[in-house]
């Protein structure tokens, strides 16, 4: 048997796939139920044995160079809904075990963020230009986790609710001071400022967002009140009230995982508390795919909370309270997929073809990974002294009346 059959006839189970060869012999793969019926075509032969090894960073550089075509009007997402409701048969086979076993010894090098080279890999993707990602984000400009009430809110409504979520989690008083740690676009610093009445130490190593977030402060009226650094965290110096990271820790490497926790703990005034949002997942710990690590996140990895909690033990840090949101992530790229797709002829325009085929993998893989892989999003509360966090959660629910009341439900 061909090697390519060999792989899809072992982990193709749900759902139906059928190949179209080189030479134009077709075969099916998978029952035909309990998952999409797909038809794609490979249009040389050095394809399909590339795909055999590596499967998922391959598959993902054929769509993009055109030579994985989806046949019958199909997109890329319900190939890769096929493979997501295939995924463990997959890892199963001998082939793609051994791969793994790889990476995995490789996973420290491949995470190596050292000072320097770890702001290179975030200006791989958040130097893109800031016109693109307006295209398809809320009106807020929040690229990361949003907290829905309910699956049908809509975009803006669960990013304000987000900001609104974590500033009732940091229970601010007017004239503290925050540091937050990766800024993005900086609609949390301005929502702070704004409806919280507290100093902001914004830190970002991307000059894209910087240049884009002072623009937004300057616009919100508290451009006087965030301060905007283009530092990395580990160079941060001062005392804080509170400090808050959004969307960072999956940036920094499992290695350097205690070296950010100690960061944040070095940072915090007696009596201060820390919230930490990232990606987790519930599986053990692992590496990350080939795809995101070689195009999107260079030096990226999402941790087992096997990972954190074991760090936090070394560093001698309280986790005071830990949410998981399990779908939110989920409902998030959904919509902003739907997004995205509604103006990707004005992407291509901007970005070209093959860029927009590589965010087309992106972003169907990671709403995937969030609806049928092991990814999920987790909020840590963090402290030096157990009692620095309110021991009771009513306080959050509290705040979050509080704001509503004072404006900061806004969308």
């Amino acid at each position: 048997m061909r090697l390519l059959p060999n792989l899809l006839s072992r982990f193709v189970k749900n759902g139906r796939l059928t190949v179209v060869f080189e030479n134009g012999f077709r075969q099916t793969f998978g029952s035909g139920q309990n998952g999409p019926d797909v038809t794609i075509r490979l249009t040389d032969k050095a394809v399909e044995r590339e795909i055999f090894f590596n499967p998922e960073l391959k598959a993902a550089e054929a769509y993009m160079d055109g030579r994985l075509v989806i046949e019958n009007g199909g997109k890329v997402f319900d190939l890769l809904s096929l493979f997501s409701v295939n995924r463990t048969g997959l890892g199963a086979h001998p082939v793609q075990k051994t791969l793994r076993k790889i990476w995995r010894v490789l996973r420290r090098r491949q995470q190596n963020n050292k000072l320097g080279l770890a702001a290179k890999n975030v200006q791989h993707h958040y130097d893109i230009p800031t016109k693109f990602y307006e295209l398809w984000l809320d009106e807020t400009m929040t690229y990361s986790c949003a907290y829905y009430r309910s699956p049908e809110n809509s975009l803006d409504q669960a990013q304000m609710d987000k900001l609104r979520h974590i500033a009732a989690k940091l229970k601010l008083e007017p004239g503290m001071h925050v540091a937050e740690i990766g800024s993005g676009w900086g609609s949390l610093a301005i929502y702070l400022a704004k409806y919280c009445g507290v100093k902001v130490t914004a830190i970002n190593v991307s000059t894209e967002q910087l240049a884009a977030s002072r623009l937004q402060a300057i616009e919100a009226g508290v451009a006087d009140q965030i301060d905007f650094r283009d530092v990395d965290y580990r160079e941060v110096t001062g005392q804080f009230d509170r400090v808050v990271s959004i969307g960072m820790m999956e940036h920094v490497g499992v290695g350097h995982f205690d070296g950010y926790f100690t960061t944040i703990r070095g940072l915090l005034k007696e009596g201060g508390f820390a919230l930490v949002h990232a990606i987790g997942r519930m599986s053990p710990p692992g590496t990350t795919a080939p795809f995101i690590r070689k195009y999107i996140f260079p030096g990226g990895y999402a941790p087992a909370l096997s990972e954190v909690f074991a760090s936090l033990e070394r560093t001698g840090i309280w986790c005071a309270d830990c949410e998981n949101l399990r779908l939110h992530y989920y409902w998030t790229i959904r919509d902003w997929r739907h997004g995205y797709e509604a103006k990707r002829d004005e992407a291509v325009a901007m970005m070209g073809d093959r860029f927009c085929r590589m965010w087309d993998f992106y972003l169907a893989s990671a709403e995937l990974g969030f609806l049928n892989g092991s990814n999920f999003v987790f909020q840590m509360l963090i402290s030096t002294r157990r009692d620095d966090v309110p021991v009771i959660r009513d306080y959050v629910a509290d705040e979050e009346r509080r704001l509503q009341g004072s404006g900061g439900s806004e969308t």
